[in-house]
């Protein structure tokens, strides 16, 4: 797994981005109180059972993979 320049920035964004998106699909709703490694697990697992990125397998799941395919998601969308 290559590392990307700004990946942790781009955590960030995706953490933002993905509760916007769970908010208004009507989900979840994130409490500040919610620690950043439940956001990114809630938000990888709810992008992924709506195909929007390609799940990794399951004896590959960690908080980095997430992690990594949540920083790439957002890139892809800043970039299309």
């Amino acid at each position: 797994m290559k590392k990307l320049k700004n990946e942790k920035e781009l955590l960030k964004k995706a953490i933002t981005l993905g509760a916007v998106y769970a908010n208004k699909r009507g989900v979840a709703q994130f409490e500040a109180t919610d620690s950043a490694a439940n956001k990114i697990e809630y938000i990888y697992r709810l992008l992924v059972h709506d195909n929007l990125i390609q799940p990794l397998p399951e004896n590959q799941v960690s908080q980095p993979s997430m992690q990594h395919k949540l920083a790439l998601w957002v890139d892809r969308q800043m970039n299309s």
